[in-house]
Parts: structure tokens; sequence; C-alpha cells
């Protein structure tokens, strides 16, 4: 009996490991948007090294679970129609491990974000302050040289919009058309290249915007990326000698963690501008994350550029004019003035269940700053710089020297409706004295203290499965700037009554997702400040011009 029970140990001892080798692995999670909304029907792609390759789908929910697994590494892809693929990868699976792997897809404009040109994030989850530790691609640092390049997704992603409308003040201006359009591709391991582009159709020669970009995803959590953008604005008077307002910008940027508590972004963009005469200006930015908690998030930042309000909305759905790109120019005595900006924010925020906060104070330096005018104007006493195309024109203001504070309130009322409330006091330029001349306007601009409130609802109905945003806010005072010019939280909302629409539309299987658009900016033209032209007529100053656009985007 001894012998027997001898020989059953030795057999055990010897057999157990390798069923504990043998002991399948497991692969689970969610699939969302870029707005947090569950993609069903996602395909899941589970990469081996061994060359073992597993297929899944996620279920209505957006989940999806990988069994079987045998232990090792492996990438995980997944896919989406009207979404670029994405990938993990290097992922080390143990006998008889489960991990949780959520992932993130991301439209082609979504993806594609230039130089040093701050986007404004989506909402879901407060993505844009509460980045915890356990959220970062960690898994990205384990050495696996055997994973194949062969296992990238190299297909060409691209989507074109159309939108036309009445782009100017909303006082009789012509009607335009503008073309987005964008594509991107996969190069070598972990490497991006996106070329992107925005041309408007007025009544001079088109404008336009081309941007090229490439990215690399290393190994150590960083993202460094570098982008090239060719602008050409329409000639806008021939008093100018139709000069068109051309311009090439070189940028380089970088994202990385800095242990598991520190997350550092800086970049700088270098601009070469011809425009009766030669300008250049360097953009550099930056910001550090310090991550107290999964929950709290502390931020300093440092900018010399706007943030970009479009891409909340998911594509370029503004005309390529000199109203909301850099570089931003006015005249003075027919000589360009570039305008110089300089933000500092610092900043905490905080997650409570379903509400967010945030508190912030920040310092604004501007000169030579370009105000927005619309009305007939020409550019004869060569302080007025006509856009032809857009139906407004550019008016120097002078110098913005302000601080400021703002608070940001956020709850999410349901998976598809989101509030955000936002509060700024702060610094705004304005007319000291009203019924003054454009040329005496110069003089009598000055910085007031203002204060704003805005109230933003954003979100989808689910079996028309329409996105839409509406928002409102609200100056307490005239204003020729908006308070809190750099504002890139998610209350930040366009001056007065503004409403975006983005509606599927039904198409064929073999024809490419297409999407109705509409964007309605300032509806209530609101916030008009009325000055005297030379020629006699009124022209008016204003945060934002009122436009109604419209159009229809493919993605393919």
């Amino acid at each position: 009996m001894l012998r027997k029970a001898l020989a059953l140990a030795v057999l055990a001892g010897t057999t157990f490991p390798s069923w504990a080798t043998d002991k399948p692995a497991t692969i689970s999670g969610y699939v969302r948007s870029a707005a947090g909304v569950p993609q069903m029907g996602a395909v899941v792609e589970v990469l081996g090294t061994a060359s073992r390759h597993l297929t899944v789908f996620t279920d209505v929910a957006g989940f999806y679970t990988a069994t079987g697994l045998l232990p090792g590494t492996y990438a995980v892809q997944v896919s989406a129609p009207s979404f670029l693929p994405a990938m993990r990868e290097k992922i080390s699976l143990n006998a008889g491990a489960a991990i949780n792997l959520n992932l993130t897809l991301r439209s082609l404009l979504e993806s594609v974000e230039l130089g040093p040109v701050r986007a404004i994030p989506d909402d879901d989850g407060w993505k844009w302050t509460l980045r915890s530790v356990a959220s970062r691609p960690v898994l990205r640092i384990l050495d696996d040289p055997a994973t194949s390049r062969e296992s990238q997704p190299r297909d060409i992603k691209t989507q074109l919009s159309f939108l036309a409308g009445s782009i100017g003040d909303g006082y009789g201006s012509g009607s335009d058309l503008n073309t987005a359009f964008s594509l991107e591709t996969s190069l070598f391991a972990g490497g991006t290249v996106g070329l992107s582009g925005n041309l408007g159709y007025g009544d001079g020669v088109p404008d336009g915007i081309l941007r090229t970009t490439y990215k690399h995803r290393l190994m150590n959590g960083s993202e460094p990326t570098v982008s090239m953008t060719v602008r050409r604005f329409a000639p806008s008077d021939p008093i100018l000698n139709n000069s068109a307002l051309q311009a090439l910008s070189f940028a380089v940027s970088d994202d990385m963690p800095i242990g598991d508590v520190l997350e550092l972004k800086f970049g700088s963009e270098l601009q070469a501008i011809q425009f009766l005469g030669h300008m250049t200006a360097v953009r550099p930015y930056g910001s550090i994350d310090a991550h107290l908690s999964p929950n709290t998030l502390l931020e300093y930042s440092y900018t010399t550029s706007l943030p970009r309000t479009r891409d909340e909305k998911g594509f370029d759905s503004s005309p390529a004019d000199r109203t909301e790109v850099d570089p931003r120019v006015s005249l003075a005595g027919f000589s360009p003035r570039l305008e110089s900006a300089h933000h500092q924010e610092l900043s905490l925020s905080r997650r409570l269940g379903r509400n967010n906060l945030q508190a912030a104070v920040f310092s604004d330096r501007i000169s030579n700053t370009a105000l927005t005018g619309v009305g007939l104007v020409s550019a004869a006493n060569g302080d007025l710089l006509p856009d032809t195309y857009s139906g407004t024109f550019s008016y120097g203001g002078g110098r913005l020297d302000t601080s400021g504070v703002r608070v940001v309130f956020q709850r999410k009322l349901a998976s598809d409706l989101t509030a955000t409330l936002d509060y700024a006091y702060g610094g705004v330029l304005d007319l000291s004295r009203p019924d003054v001349s454009a040329e005496a306007a110069h003089a009598a601009i000055a910085t007031q203290k203002r204060h704003a409130a805005a109230i933003k609802f954003s979100g989808a109905i689910p079996r028309a499965h329409t996105r839409w945003i509406a928002s409102y806010r609200w100056t307490g005072g005239s204003a020729l700037t908006p308070v809190d010019l750099f504002n890139s939280s998610p209350g930040q909302a366009d001056p007065y009554f503004n409403l975006f629409i983005r509606q599927p539309l039904p198409t064929l299987g073999f024809l490419p997702h297409m999407e109705a658009l509409i964007d309605l900016r300032n509806l209530l033209a609101q916030g008009y400040v009325p000055v005297v032209g030379q020629d006699g007529q009124t022209v008016y100053l204003v945060q934002a011009a009122r436009s109604v656009r419209g159009g229809v985007a493919f993605s393919f």
C-alpha cells in the first residue's frame, strides 16, 4: 500500500504542472466609441504568437470574450464600420489568467490631431481629466519580438464631407460650399500616417488647408507626432493687390507617462507666413498631469494656440477661413499684425459618482488680438481685413491681459444624455464708449471684466442613432471676445445659441456609411456690437458670426 501511495504521489507531481500550464486563459472587455457608445457587432481578433487566430464579436452591450487561450503573448485588434481599427499589443497571458481589456474606437477625424492645437475631448467618463493609471496602455512595455508586423491594420480609412450654407453674418451674405476629407493608414509597427484637408469655394480663389502627419506609438507609452500644414486663404481685397495669405507650419509633439502618477505633454509649431510681407511665429505648448487618485487630477498647462472647438463634433464642420484657424492676422495701416497669445492654467478635477467637477484659475496675455467682424467692408482705410470667402473681416483689437476663474459641473443624466454647466469670470475686450467709427475703435477698445455662464446638453437617440449637441452661452454685458477664450474643458461652448445634429442615413450594403449634418451657430445673431465704417455704413464686431450650415459626410 505504501508503495502504491508513493507511486500515486509521484504521478500527481509530474502531471499537475503540465495540467496547470495548459489551463486556458481568457481575454474579455467592452468596445465603445470615443463618445462612450457601446459598439454591437464589432469584430475582435485575438492574434497569438503560435499562429492561433481567434475571432469573436461584441454583443448588444459592446461586450466580448475570447476563451480557450493558451499561455503566451497576444495582440487584440478590433474593427467596426466607420471607425479606425484599434489594437493592443504584447498582452502576456499566464495559465488560467483572465484579463479585462476595454477598447475605444475612434473615427478618422477624431484620431488625427496635429501639432500644438489642443482638441476638446469627449465627455464620457470625464476622459478630459480623469485618466487613471489603470487606463493607460502599460501592456505595451512588455517586450515580444515575435509579434508580427503583418498583424497591424493596413487598410486605408477615409472620410469625406460636403457642407453648404450661409456662413457670414446672416444679413444677406452669399452661400458657400466646403469640402473636408481625411484618410489614415498604418505604417510599420505602431506607426500611423494621416492626410487631411479642407477646401472652401467662395467668390474668389478657393481657400484650402492641407495637413499631413506621422505619429508612432513607442513601447514606453509615448506617442511622438510630426506634422506639416499648408494653408492658403483667398485674395481678400483688390486694394490689397489681391494678396493671398499663405502659411507653412511644421510641428512636433509628444505625450508620455512619467512613472505611475505623472503624464507629460509637450510640442511646438513653427509657422512661416506670407502676406504683404513675411512673418514667422513659434507656437509652443505643454502640460503636466498629476493623477492624485483614480478620481482626482491636478493639471498645469501652457499654450499659445486657441483650442479646436470643432473636434467635439467629430468632423471638420467649419470653412477654411481665418476666424477659426491659425495664423490669426489683422491689419493696422496696411501693415499685417500677427496675433500672439500666452495662456496658463491650473485646474483641479474630481469625479464623484455620476457627477464631475472642475475648478480652474487661468491667466491670458494676448497681443494684436484679431477680432471678428461682419458686414460689407473694404480695406480702403488699411485697418479692416475682409475675407470674401467667409463673409467676415478681421480687426485689430490691441492687447488683452487678464486672469480669471472657471467652475464646471457635469452630470450623466442617462446613458445617452449628459448635461454640463460652466461659469467663468474674467476679462474681455469691449468698447469703452458706444457709437464710434471703425477708425476710432482702436482707441476705444479696453479690457473689461465680465461674467459668463453656459449650459450644454449632448446625447444620442438610441434607435435613430442621432447625435446632437445644444448649447447656450450668456455673457454679462457686451463683449468683443469671449470670457475664458482658451477654455478646453467639456464646459466649453460657442457664444450664444448653437445646435449641432448628426444623423446616419440608410444606405445599401455596397455604399459607404453616410450621415446628414446640421451645424447652427449663434442662430439668434446675438452679441453684435455696431461701429461705423469709412463709407458710413454700419458694420458689427462680434464674438461669433451667425452661420447656418448643412451637408453630408461619407465614411469609407
